[in-house]
C-alpha cells in the first residue's frame, strides 16, 4: 500500500511539472501597411516567454481559440458544416518568431502552403545603450538604439523584467524591451500589459486542427533565400498545391451545409488570401537591393 502511495505522488509530481506555464507579453503595433499611404493599422502581438524559449506572433488566432472550439465541437457533434470565414478574424500576419535561451538563437517560420518552412538568422544587434530614462507604462525604461533591416530603431528596456527579450527579432538588451520604433514611425511596439499563462501551449486550437486536415505541422529548415522565394511563390499562386489534392469533378460539389460548391469557396479563399498578401507592401525588414 505504501508502494502505491508513493508511485501516486510521483505520479502527481511529475505531472504538476510537466505543466508548462508562459509569460505572455502585450505588445500594440501600429504600423504603416502601404508605402504610398499615411494610413495607420494596430494589431495585438505576443511575445510568449518560458524558461527555454520565446515566442512572438499575431495574437488574433490565439484570442479567439475558445470561439473556434466551440463552434468546432458544434459541427462535430451536429454533423453540419458552418462556414466560420465570417466569424472569424484573419490575422494581420502568419509568421512565427522563435528565440531559445540563453544563445538567443533566432527562427522565423511561417506556413507555406501545406508546409512551415522557416530559416535561422544570425542577426546579432549592435545596441548603443544611452543614460535616457523614460517612464513607459509602469515601467522606469532606459534608451538604446540600433540599425536593423535597413531602418534605424530606438528601443526603451526595463531592468523590471529581466528579460533580455523583445517584440519581432529583437533581444540582447539587459531587460525586456517595452517600446519600441523606427525613425520613421513606420512600426512601433508599445507594451499593454502581461499575465501569467498555466498549461501553456505552443499550438493553438486552430493550429492543431490545421495539423489534423493535413498541414504539415514540422517545421522544415532551409536557407533565407529559399524560403523568401518560396514564399514570393506562394503569394502568386496560394491555392496551387490544394488544387492539385481535388479531382476535377469534385469541384462542382456542394460544400456541406452551404450553398457554395468547392471550386467557389476555392476562389473565396484565394481572394482572401492575395488580400492578405496585398494588404502590406511596407515590410518591418526593407528588402536589400539588387546588385
Amino acid at each position: 500500500m505504501k508502494l502505491k502511495f508513493s508511485l501516486l505522488l510521483m505520479l502527481v509530481a511529475f505531472l504538476a511539472s510537466a505543466q508548462q506555464t508562459a509569460n505572455r507579453f502585450f505588445y500594440e503595433l501600429t504600423f504603416k501597411p502601404k508605402t504610398d499611404s499615411a494610413k495607420l493599422d494596430k494589431v495585438m502581438t505576443i511575445l510568449d516567454i518560458t524558461d527555454k524559449k520565446s515566442i512572438y506572433q499575431d495574437f488574433t488566432v490565439p484570442s479567439q481559440d475558445s470561439i473556434m472550439k466551440v463552434e468546432v465541437e458544434a459541427m462535430q457533434k451536429s454533423g453540419v458544416y458552418k462556414d466560420m470565414s465570417k466569424t472569424i478574424k484573419m490575422p494581420k500576419f502568419n509568421y512565427k518568431i522563435e528565440k531559445t535561451y540563453p544563445d538567443m538563437k533566432v527562427t522565423f517560420s511561417d506556413m507555406i502552403s501545406t508546409k512551415k518552412i522557416g530559416y535561422v538568422d544570425p542577426t546579432k544587434f549592435n545596441w548603443k545603450i544611452l543614460p535616457d530614462k523614460s517612464k513607459i507604462g509602469d515601467y522606469t525604461a532606459q534608451k538604446a538604439t540600433t540599425e536593423f533591416g535597413g531602418r534605424q530603431w530606438t528601443a526603451w528596456f526595463t531592468t523590471d523584467l529581466p528579460f533580455p527579450d523583445g517584440p519581432y527579432k529583437f533581444h540582447g538588451l539587459p531587460g525586456l524591451i517595452v517600446k519600441l520604433e523606427d525613425a520613421d514611425k513606420n512600426y512601433t511596439w508599445e507594451l499593454k500589459g502581461n499575465k501569467k499563462v498555466n498549461n501553456y501551449s505552443e499550438v493553438s486550437f486552430a493550429e492543431s486542427m490545421s495539423n489534423k486536415m493535413g498541414m504539415n505541422s514540422n517545421l522544415i529548415i532551409v536557407d533565407r533565400a529559399k524560403f523568401e522565394k518560396s514564399y514570393d511563390n506562394f503569394k502568386q499562386d496560394p491555392l496551387n498545391e490544394f488544387r492539385g489534392m481535388i479531382p476535377a469533378e469534385a469541384m462542382g460539389q456542394k460544400m456541406p451545409g452551404s450553398d457554395k460548391t468547392i471550386g467557389e469557396m476555392l476562389k473565396e479563399q484565394e481572394r482572401r488570401l492575395k488580400d492578405f498578401f496585398n494588404a502590406n507592401n511596407n515590410p518591418i525588414e526593407r528588402p536589400t537591393p539588387k546588385k
